[in-house]
């Protein structure tokens, strides 16, 4: 299947968007108070988010990855 290069460049600019944005949710997420509890450790909240934060980081990789591939191909 042929994709436009129109279709290619939005998925490169959907994937390079995850990329660049949810590191900046991360680093925010990280400090509010209610990412660790009174002793330092993580609570859910925390885990929730940096699970949240990886899988969209991933796909935003996927997506720009194969918007690439299509340009490319």
């Amino acid at each position: 299947m042929q994709l436009p290069a129109f279709l290619a460049v939005v998925l490169i600019v959907s994937g390079v968007w995850s990329l660049a944005v949810w590191p900046q949710f991360l680093r925010r997420v990280m400090k509010d108070p209610r990412a660790r509890d009174a002793n330092g450790k993580a609570t859910r909240f925390l885990t929730v988010h940096v699970v949240l934060v990886s899988i969209s980081m991933v796909l935003g990789a996927a997506t720009a990855a194969i918007g690439i591939a299509a340009l490319v191909s």
